[in-house]
This record gives C-alpha cells, sequence and structure tokens, in this order.
C-alpha cells in the first residue's frame, strides 16, 4: 500500500489493512491444504501449518487486546482533556493526563502512586465518608447521627480503606473510558464491603449493616444496588475526585507533606488501637463479662454504653438479636 493511497491515515492502520489482506491469503493458503490433509492428516507439513496458525491467531489475539486498550485510552484522555477545556475559566477540575503530566515534571513527595499518596488518600476517605453520611442521614431522617468508625473524631476507616483500594485498583484505568472504572468499582467496592463486615462480625460480633432485606444479597454483607453504587462511585472517584486530591497534594511542600503524613499515621493507628480495645470490652459487657485487668477497666472507664452506642449509633451485636 503506498503512502500516496494510505493519505492521512496512522502508520497502524495501513498495518491493519495489510493484516486483514494477509488473513484473507491465509484462508487461501489453508483451503489449498485441504485435499492433502484428507490424504495425510498427519504430515509433518500438516501439523507445522496448524501450529502456525495457533500461534499467528495467539498474536494478533493480543495485538488486538493492546490496541483496544491504546483506542481506549487515547479517546479517553482526548474526551477528559476537551472537556477540562471547556471548564478551565472556573477551574473546576484537572484531567488525569494533566495531573499525569504535572507530576512527570515535578519533584513532588506524592508523584504517582507512592506511600504518601495512599495514606493521604486513605486519611481523607476516612474523614470525607462520614462528613457524607452524616449529611445522608440528616437528608433522610432530620438529624445527625454519628457514622463514625473510630472513637476519636469523624474517622471511619471503612471509607478510607474503600477509598485507597478504589485508588490502587483504578489507577492504572485512570485514562481509559468510563466503563471499565464502573466494573472495576462494583466489583473492588464490594469486595471491600464484604471483608469489612465479615471481620468485624469476625472480630467483635458486631455489625454496622446489614442488607438482608435488600434484593439480591449476598449473606447481608453485600447487595446489588450498593454494588451499583460503588461502581458509580468508582467512576466518580478516579474520573473526577482523584484528580482534584492528586492536584492538591502537589501543592504541598515535601517537608510538611511528609511530616503531617506520618503525624497523621500515628493519630490514627493510636486510635485504632483505642477503638479496638474500647469494641472489645464494649462487646464483653453485653455478655456480662468483667474486665480482669487495669486495661479493661480503663476501657470500660473511658467507653461506656452510653458514649460508645453514641459513636456507633448502627452498631448491632449479633448475640443480641438469636
Amino acid at each position: 500500500m503506498s503512502e500516496e493511497k494510505s493519505g492521512t491515515v496512522s502508520k497502524i492502520e495501513d498495518e491493519s489493512l495489510r493484516l486483514l489482506e494477509a488473513v484473507s491469503e491465509a484462508e487461501k493458503e489453508a483451503a489449498a491444504m485441504y485435499p492433502q490433509m484428507l490424504d495425510e492428516p498427519d504430515s509433518e507439513k500438516i501439523r507445522e501449518h496448524a501450529s502456525s496458525l495457533r500461534r499467528a491467531t495467539a498474536n494478533i489475539g493480543r495485538a488486538s487486546l493492546e490496541m483496544y486498550r491504546v483506542n481506549d485510552e487515547f479517546h479517553a484522555r482526548m474526551k477528559d482533556i476537551k472537556k477540562q477545556g471547556k471548564k478551565k475559566k472556573i477551574e473546576l477540575r484537572p484531567s488525569n493526563a494533566e495531573i499525569d503530566y504535572a507530576e512527570s515534571v515535578s519533584d513532588s513527595f506524592a508523584k504517582g502512586l507512592n506511600i504518601y499518596k495512599i495514606l493521604l488518600i486513605g486519611f481523607v476517605g476516612s474523614f470525607a465518608g462520614v462528613i457524607i453520611e452524616l449529611l445522608w442521614c440528616l437528608v433522610n431522617k432530620g438529624y445527625f447521627e454519628s457514622r463514625s468508625g473510630l472513637v476519636y473524631g469523624p474517622f471511619n476507616l471503612l471509607y478510607g480503606a474503600g477509598a485507597v483500594v478504589l485508588t490502587v485498583f483504578l489507577y492504572r484505568f485512570r485514562n481509559r473510558g468510563s466503563s471499565i472504572s464502573f466494573l472495576g468499582g462494583m466489583l473492588v467496592g464490594s469486595v471491600v464491603e464484604y471483608v469489612c463486615s465479615w471481620a468485624q462480625e469476625a472480630a467483635f460480633g458486631t455489625r454496622s449493616w446489614d442488607y438482608s432485606s435488600q434484593p439480591f444479597n449476598l449473606n447481608g454483607r453485600i447487595c446489588l444496588l450498593y454494588s451499583i453504587f460503588w461502581g458509580v462511585l468508582g467512576v466518580l472517584w478516579i474520573k473526577h475526585i482523584y484528580p482534584v486530591m492528586a492536584k492538591l497534594i502537589l501543592k504541598i511542600p515535601n517537608v510538611w507533606g511528609k511530616a503531617v503524613t506520618w503525624v497523621l499515621l500515628v493519630f490514627f493507628v493510636f486510635d485504632s488501637f483505642m477503638t479496638v480495645g474500647a469494641l472489645t470490652r464494649w462487646s464483653r459487657r453485653t455478655e456480662g463479662i468483667e474486665p480482669y485487668s487495669a486495661v479493661g477497666e480503663f476501657f470500660d472507664e473511658r467507653f461506656p454504653d452510653d458514649r460508645m452506642k453514641k459513636i456507633f449509633a448502627n452498631m448491632e451485636f449479633q448475640d443480641s438479636q438469636d
């Protein structure tokens, strides 16, 4: 195929047209071997040609998948950048492509997807999730009700874990089409929700949510409706929320960013330790088990039932329901 005939098409399109011609030739070549196959179906020539066709099919299949990825990413980046360009005057959000470029030319402490960025995303997600749940409760019930998952501060590690897992698993698809982020969000979010529910019940005999009344639920831990919500959240997160967070993180000076990250990590570890202790004693108090050490007495004194019920408003003890 001549350059004049191809016009302005890309090189890969020229190659794809030649490939179609090669496939047509391969079909004719195979057809020409059918008479010989009737006489000598197990000849060395027939076997070698069959192996060659299998290898060619595998190579073309891999090339097709790679080409789909390239095509999908190119169009997704173009779409995201065009949207960002239309809104540039009010600076609503950057595209992932813009963030990728900004990070590539910076010396930020949280470039790409390193431990600092992951931790910061987890901290922010733990806080933002609680605030959103508080507002949702206000809209639906007309009052505020605690949705915290830790004894100190409006934080819930489930939301933080969800934000981190969504970021880690969807990061490679940040410049791909939204359908991939939706399916990935459904899968990842549902797994996180199921594992967290199971772990909480196994450790403390409690549940913070139960979808048994919802259709298409799995052991009451996850259901189709909330899996779809996770899918929508996956798209919103990796396409809209993550780029904004990444842009804000880029503005944090390296020294301050690293210091704040480690301080928050120490606080969250301490908060988690205190929460585990408080929940353990709360669970044992419901079973009538008295503390057998000064540590147990400390948690009983600092975190009595009334305080725990305010913090964990939706907590249900499984044993009490039997």
